[in-house]
Formats: structure tokens, sequence, C-alpha cells
């Protein structure tokens, strides 16, 4: 049986070369852009991060593993406030204790702790649901097609009723979440003491069992109270699925976050909320096309509308510009998206990690279009990002026709 190796791997930078066998090199290669490989001297294999953070188990085909911890350039303090904006109904960090400070999965493990408990101080939510069952007794309706094929036999009765119980999806979802965060690798041992006593105060819950899809739940005035701990389960979750080469999403041993995407979904809520001060919608994701014969699409991160109509583009790219010129493939995409939505105006928008970066035109020669690009600092704190994200909320409204 092989051995297991442990790799630490920056999101970003140069890499580091490691000794790796045949059955180890597989392992990190049948999960697409999981990193980067490349051969190095000595027969040795440089391995690179590749904008993905967490920890990750891969077996490998001799019994081994390989785990991999892929470490965030930011903060962790500054990367949960990203995280806070991972859906349209924003759950707002807290600050983390500094025994978790440096690491990812402990900072979330014990965030959701204290998410939680502080939820379910108040008590367990119940809600009803429906069941079929045959008891010696009448409870709710009886079901008569059912009861009439028993022919001769009385009892049991077949009944149909509403019954109050703690087994629904909000608790179901908040066991999955607080069972995967007691078994994260490095979190203390005071919080998979809380975690496990929060588990089981949700007795009578059916925790999903693996591979299973998560139940679907309703934001209302009732489960209110759940929602900034059920937003935190389902980013820990989420985070459990990697796509093995050629293959659907497979439940994994660890957590993966794809940072462009959390930068994307933090820029797509925090901006969407600002620009609907200046009356202008948001729309992430749609699909448009991008040639007369509506063959070839495109989905651009943000169009903007006002008064129905797209009035500008924007693109969210988490690169750290060293330069005050975007790539030129950058360029060209913006162009082709302004190009078939009829307008004049569009913006790439990157991480930054220092102050001083300001916005720079670029406009496009023989065309009407003007490509701005605007750099958002991370390392600022929650209030001065948020603040430019409002200015950056204002030029592009100004901007607007």
């Amino acid at each position: 049986m092989s051995a297991d190796l442990t790799l630490t791997v920056q999101e970003t930078g140069p890499g580091s070369a490691y000794e790796l066998t045949g059955d180890q090199v597989a392992a990190l290669v049948a999960v697409p852009d999981l990193v980067r490989l490349t051969p190095a001297p000595g027969g040795r294999w440089n391995v690179r991060g590749n904008q993905k953070v967490g920890l990750i188990r891969l077996p490998t085909r001799s019994g081994g593993a390989v785990h991999l911890r892929l470490r965030p350039k930011l903060p962790i303090r500054d990367l949960l406030f990203l995280l806070s904006y991972s859906s349209t109904d924003p759950w707002h960090s807290e600050p983390v204790t500094a025994a978790t400070a440096d690491d990812l999965l402990p900072a979330l493990a014990d965030l959701l702790a204290r998410t939680a408990r502080r939820t379910l101080e108040a008590g367990i939510l119940h809600g009803y649901r429906e069941v079929a069952e045959e008891l010696p007794l009448i409870r709710g309706r009886i079901r008569t097609t059912d009861q009439l094929r028993r022919t001769g036999l009385p009892l049991p009765i077949s009944v149909r009723y509403d019954d109050h119980t703690p087994d629904i999806p909000e608790n179901r979802i908040l066991l999955a979440a607080l069972n995967l965060a007691a078994h994260l690798p490095g979190v203390p041992d005071p919080t998979r003491l809380i975690l496990r006593h929060l588990a089981h105060r949700l007795h009578g819950v059916r925790r999903p069992h693996p591979g299973e899809p998560l139940p679907t739940w309703t934001p209302t005035r009732l489960n209110a109270r759940y929602t900034s701990a059920l937003r935190l389960a389902e980013l820990l979750l989420s985070g459990r699925s990697i796509r093995q080469e050629g293959g659907a999403p497979t439940p994994s041993d660890g957590f993966l976050l794809d940072l462009p995407k959390v930068f994307e979904r933090f820029l797509t809520v925090t901006l969407g909320e600002a620009l609907a001060h200046h009356g202008i919608r948001c729309a992430p994701q749609n699909v448009h096309r991008l040639d007369e014969a509506r063959r070839a699409t495109f989905r651009p991160d943000l169009v903007l509308y006002r008064g129905g109509r797209p009035i500008s583009v924007m693109d969210a790219k988490y690169t750290f510009l060293k330069v005050t010129s975007p790539p030129v493939e950058h360029l060209y995409q913006l162009l082709a998206y302004c190009t078939a939505l009829g307008i004049s105006h569009g913006h790439l928008v990157y991480a930054a990690t220092s102050p001083g970066t300001a916005p720079t035109d670029h406009v496009i020669r023989c065309s009407p279009v003007t490509i701005t690009a605007h750099a958002l600092n991370l390392n600022e704190p929650p209030a001065d990002l948020l603040a430019q994200i409002a200015t950056l909320a204002g030029r592009t409204a100004t901007a607007a026709p």
C-alpha cells in the first residue's frame, strides 16, 4: 500500500517541486483545474495553485491518498467576508477567533458552531409533514381506497395525517453541515464538541445520506432566524463535490472553493444592491446570442438595464492586476459583449491587494466602444470594501447613457 502524501499549495505563486509517484500524479490530474502540474528538474513535479482553496483528499490506485491543502492569498477574515455574500441573501460573517484565524476550514467550522448555537437557542424549528401509514386507531383522515382493499380486516386502519415534526428541510441541511464540520481536519477539539452537541440537539431529524441531494427550502417569516445558519451550511456542503474528468460531480472527502466564482458572486450581489439605488437592474449570467444565426451563445457576468434596455455589461476577473492595461483577450471579450448587446460601454472589474489602482478607460479604435478597467482592493476592511463597491456603482451609473 502506498503512503499518504500531504501537499501545501498557495492559491497563487510559482509553486513548489515535489517527488511524486505515477499514482499520485494520476490522482492530481484526475480532477481538472485543481492544481497546475509541470515537470521540474530531477524527475520532480512543480505543483502550483489554481485559484482554489480548501482541503481535499484524493485516493490513489495503490491504496494511499494525496492530501491537498490549498491556502488562500487573502487573509481568512477577508475571505470569510467575501463568502458571506455567496447567496442572494447574505449571511454577515463575524470576526474569527485567534485559534482559527490562519486556516479556512477551522474558521468556517467555528463560525458555523457559533451561528448554529445562536440559532438553536430559541428552540428547534418544527413543521408539518404529511404522513401515510397504518395504525390501530383513527388519526387524521382515513385513506378510503387503501382501507377498502383490506376486505374483512378492520385493523390496522389506513390513515393520512399531518405530523408536527422537527424532520424538515431546514433541520436536515443544518444537521448535515454540523456533521461535516465536526469531521473537517484541523478543527480544534472544543469546536468539535460544540458541533456534535448541536447535532445531538436535532433529535428526530434524518441526516441526508452521502450523495443524496440536499432538500430545498424557501425563506419565510417562520424560518427567518435560521437563514444565516442555513446559508453558511449550504456553503460548507456545496464545497464537498469535485468533478472527475468526464463525469458528474461526486462527493469528496474535504472542502473546496473556487475563488473566481466567490469573487464573481460577491460582486454580483453587492453591486446589484448598490446599482438599484441608481435605478439600474443587474441581470447575472443570462444567455445572450453573439451571431445573427443565434447559434453562438455567451453569458456575461452582469448586464445592466435601465428602463428595460441594456446600458452596460460587466465581467469579474479574479486576477491581481500588476500592469495598467488589462490583457488583450479580456478587452476582446468585452468588445464582443458590447457589440452583440448594442452598447457602447463595458467594464472589467479585477481583484487587487493594494490601494491606489485608479480606473482606466480603453477606447477601442474604429469602434464606439469604451472599456473601463476597475480594481477592488480586497484587503480593505468590510466597510471600506463596500464603500469601493458604492463608488464603482456611482461611476458605472454615471458612464451609462
